[in-house]
């Protein structure tokens, strides 16, 4: 049964949705989660590499993911569980970030020596070195494996930047279930297997959602975390018409093939170069994606639910291919394996962290793609935001500042804002 009148109620019980609900039910606030699917995590994040990394363009990028970083690596402390469940791991593998126009070097580095990040400027030899059998030839720009230039060779060589903090959670789903089970074990009930079908309002002011067999839920407080699912959620409580930034439900592909024999377990590869990145998986694997280069179509699609969840053979030849040509060992079997997921991508792959125009109604959207690794510490900003706003606070006109509890950078929760300028040169990547 759930609380008949909750102080809030969250859409999607993705690893987002159940950070968020986390620390709204720490905050002492009465919470519901809503998710059509049957369990915490089988959304987007069921199809996410996982990746914990600090390459963003922008410093408030670059401090969230770090602060993030430190929550996953205390995990057990983070989540505070008093009952025995078990807990996704964080893997330390260090990333490996190779040059290209897309991730300048020294504008990266930069914004890691504001933050605090710890790294190492590899030159070619130290590449090769660190990284037996890697091609450290400079292909870029990014082309189509189908063009015959996709096998032209090198012009020049590439070094790359470090971090030998980053790496990987090693089950995304299990992570999202974790922090469900920590919010209910505060109070936060979950309602699986429901679909929102309308938000109530009264005037200005949000009043709650209807599901589809009827059931009504009243809240003064309701947060879209809705995934790819988040812009139609928008459209039935008539809110977007104030954003500046466009949020569209995207198609992509994860792929896994063997590593390499003889290969030890391989450090996060962020290649912009050729448009593809890679990282190990348990049991000797290798995960495969890709990095949005202008050369590939994206598969933007109108309805999540119709998305195909199965891997193509054209997009893991495609991908597959790219990885090969970096790391010549990995082989491009003939049988695509992988997954496939909608991601919720934001016009400059910058997530809103945002109130809306609608008095209470709060959105986590545009998250999918690169967000997971912040989940954690997302969940903190929405309950500041909430907190702050709910109290009289103006964010739109004084952007809501977020200090970080373990790294003391500060967070300008205005950076996520749902009426940003469109920047000049955005990172129209994964990579954000």
């Amino acid at each position: 049964m759930t609380p008949r009148h909750p102080d809030a109620v969250v859409v999607g019980a993705g690893v987002i949705g159940a950070a968020v609900a986390l620390e709204l039910a720490r905050a002492g606030r009465r919470v519901v989660v809503v998710d059509k699917a049957g369990a915490a995590g089988h959304g987007s994040t069921s199809a996410s590499s996982a990746i914990i990394r600090f390459n963003y363009s922008t410093f408030d990028g670059v401090a969230t993911a770090w602060e993030a970083r430190h929550l996953w690596t205390s995990w057990p402390d983070h989540l505070r569980l008093t009952h025995r469940h078990p807990l996704a791991a964080f893997h330390r593998t260090g990333a490996v970030v190779l040059d290209s126009p897309g991730a300048a070097p020294a504008e990266v580095a930069a914004l890691f020596d504001r933050v605090g990040v710890p790294y190492e400027r590899w030159d070619t030899p130290t590449l090769r070195e660190r990284l037996p059998g890697i091609d450290p030839g400079r292909y870029w720009p990014p082309k189509p494996v189908e063009d015959d230039a996709f096998f032209d060779g090198p012009a020049g060589e590439l070094g790359a930047l470090f971090t030998p903090d980053a790496g990987f959670v090693d089950d995304p789903q299990l992570a999202a279930r974790n922090l469900a089970d920590a919010a209910a074990e505060r109070g936060a009930r979950f309602l699986f297997h429901h679909t929102v079908t309308a938000v109530d309002r009264h005037a200005d002011r949000v009043a709650g959602v209807r599901l589809a067999d009827g059931t009504r839920i009243a809240a003064p407080v309701v947060v879209n975390a809705a995934g790819p699912w988040s812009g139609g959620l928008n459209r039935l409580a008539g809110v977007g018409h104030d954003f500046t930034i466009r949020v569209r439900p995207l198609r992509e592909e994860v792929h896994q093939v063997p590593l390499p024999t003889g290969h030890t377990p391989v450090p996060v590869v962020a290649d912009l170069d050729l448009g593809t990145y890679l990282r190990s998986a348990p049991g000797g694997h290798l995960l495969v994606g890709g990095t949005e280069p202008d050369c590939d179509p994206h598969e933007w699609i109108d309805d999540p639910d119709a998305a195909d969840p199965r891997p193509t053979a054209r997009r893991f030849r495609t991908q597959v291919t790219r990885a090969a040509r970096r790391l010549p060992a990995i082989g491009v079997p003939n049988r695509p394996l992988g997954v496939a997921g909608v991601y919720d991508v934001a016009d400059d792959w910058t997530p809103i962290y945002d109130r809306t125009a609608l008095d209470g109604y709060y959105v986590a959207m545009g998250t999918s793609g690169n967000q997971f690794k912040n989940a954690p510490l997302v969940g903190r900003f929405l309950a500041a935001l909430i907190d702050s706003v709910e109290a009289g606070h103006d964010h739109d006109g004084d952007p809501l500042r977020y200090r970080c509890e373990h790294t003391g950078n500060v967070v300008d929760l205005g950076a996520f804002s749902r009426r940003r300028p469109p920047r000049a040169d955005p990172a129209r990547t994964v990579m954000g």
